[in-house]
């Protein structure tokens, strides 16, 4: 069996209603276990609250600085190597607190899916 490899310049980054562009890295029916998603936000923008039905993710920053919420617990500070987990069906958002733009790797388990997407907006 040959393995399968992915390659990045065959996706377009796009902007979506949660005010960030993605750009999907990773995310194929034939690896259903896991998602990857690299997601920019401008400075100053804050992304919209919402939540993915049945699907943990993790935000792993690679650059620029933010503050994510997640759920009840405190807003947490984030710069680059950071990891944030974020529980299945937790509401979520993450603000740029810096001045370029923020960028980080959106990992969802199992895969991201449109109809795991829930506004909360």
């Amino acid at each position: 069996m040959q393995p399968e490899v992915m390659y990045q310049a065959a996706y377009s980054e796009f902007d979506t209603d949660e005010r960030c562009a993605i750009l999907e890295v990773s995310n194929h029916p034939g690896d259903p276990a896991v998602s990857i998603a690299r997601a920019r936000v401008a400075p100053g923008v804050t992304t919209a609250w919402h939540r993915l039905r049945n699907t943990v993710e993790r935000y792993l920053i690679a650059s620029g600085t933010g503050t994510v919420e997640i759920g009840d617990m405190a807003p947490a500070q984030v710069a680059p190597g950071d990891v944030a987990l974020i529980p299945a069906d937790t509401p979520q958002r993450i603000h740029n607190t810096g001045t370029q733009d923020l960028i980080f790797h959106a990992i969802c388990s199992p895969r991201f899916r449109p109809d795991c997407y829930e506004s909360l907006e």
